[in-house]
């Protein structure tokens, strides 16, 4: 299982109906997109941060290990706007408002990045899928998204397994056993992914599939108050960006 869906599932929310967590989580990605980077986008930021390290109970040494993969991405997209292609200056020079866009560009990802990860921080994706159908989602889609997910952790796991062992018997002391080793382990995750695949197939049609899989679901319902309280803060959000935009140009 993989660190951010440990921390899923043994979130302080993972009781709590996927819809009062998205309304939260996703309300903040909206807003890191849609206000202004200075001061809404830094304002979603801490207000993001402060909720997954208080509210939320998500270990920081965690966040940060889930949060610098999409960071990085978000330096890197930033980075290119401080040069420009063509023009009088020479083939590459750089841009004139470059850092003040690259500064609102990284604000408003690495926000919004924030949003997401509170979201995928406290609901499960076994707790989501499931749940999907309700809304309106295509059961045979569902299914689909369901098994891919649980069969990942298990090719990762065969993975990780086939390194360990490869590494006992030295299999990457040198460059070039490493390339072997690596062909070797492609090969056999290949192998073994079509060998789980047909052996799941092979028990669900022993199990009477008749197109859809039935799973428990834990019982949760919409929480009027947390929801509320959400909007409350979205609004405040959106309204004190606005008071201090001005003052703050």
């Amino acid at each position: 299982m993989l660190p951010i869906d440990a921390a899923a599932h043994s979130s302080r929310w993972r009781r709590r109906h996927p819809v009062d967590k998205a309304v939260l989580g996703l309300g903040l990605t909206v807003l890191a997109v849609s206000l202004p980077p200075w001061p809404g986008s830094a304002l979603v930021l801490l207000t993001a941060l402060a909720v997954l390290l208080g509210p939320a109970g998500v270990p920081g040494r965690r966040l940060w290990r889930a949060y610098r993969v999409p960071l990085g991405f978000c330096v890197t997209g930033a980075l290119t706007l401080l040069v420009r292609v063509g023009g009088p200056d020479g083939f590459v020079s750089w841009a004139d408002d470059g850092p003040l866009r690259a500064g609102e560009l990284l604000l408003r990802t690495s926000a919004a990045s924030l949003g997401v990860l509170l979201f995928a921080f406290t609901t499960p994706m076994s707790d989501l899928l499931p749940r999907l159908v309700r809304a309106g989602v295509p059961a045979p889609l569902v299914d689909v998204a369901l098994v891919t997910y649980r069969m990942s952790f298990l090719l990762l796991d065969s993975v990780r397994r086939v390194r360990e062992a490869q590494a006992a018997r030295l299999g990457h002391t040198t460059r070039a056993a490493t390339w072997r080793s690596l062909g070797g382990l492609g090969a056999t995750a290949f192998v073994r992914s079509f060998d789980r695949a047909a052996r799941l197939q092979t028990g669900l049609a022993g199990r009477g599939y008749d197109g859809t899989l039935r799973v428990l679901v834990p019982e949760a319902r919409v929480s009027v108050r947390f929801t509320a309280g959400s909007v409350v803060l979205l609004v405040a959000l959106a309204v004190l960006t606005l008071v201090l935009e001005g003052p703050l140009s």
